[in-house]
């Protein structure tokens, strides 16, 4: 199995740089034919989506499309999908970060009862409480 950095990862999605994406593209093409698969991890996940928001200037909807349609693939896996698909659900009728979503989404899998937090948005998402 091959993961993917944070950059790979952008440039896959956002197509900016040609080259760079037609290697991305090469990448996981590759390695879902030799079978050993493309992994996304849960910190590349969260930074792809701060680089989409703060550098791209992507809505939280297009940030939930490009994620669904990565979760969607059968090229790539991912670093706890259950808690990946939980954040996202909550994100998306949330004012709360996607950070936020996806920690609470891993604590719950990690069997905590909640996750304390200082954030007045995080402290209103299901199983969080305020610090």
């Amino acid at each position: 199995m091959l993961g993917l950095d944070t950059n790979v990862l952008v440039r896959f999605l956002v197509q900016d740089d040609q080259a760079q994406f037609e290697r991305a593209q090469k990448i996981i093409g590759r390695e879902s034919r030799i079978g050993g698969g493309v992994l996304i991890g849960l910190l590349v996940l969260l930074e792809t989506e701060w680089v989409l928001r703060s550098r791209y200037s992507l809505s939280k909807a297009e940030i939930l499309a490009a994620f669904s349609g990565l979760l969607g693939s059968t090229e790539l896996r991912f670093e706890d999908e259950h808690s990946i698909e939980s954040a996202l659900f909550v994100w998306k009728d949330s004012a709360a970060d996607f950070a936020d979503c996806l920690i609470g989404a891993r604590h719950r899998a990690l069997g905590c009862r909640a996750t304390a937090s200082f954030d007045a948005k995080a402290a209103k998402l299901p199983g969080f409480v305020a610090a």
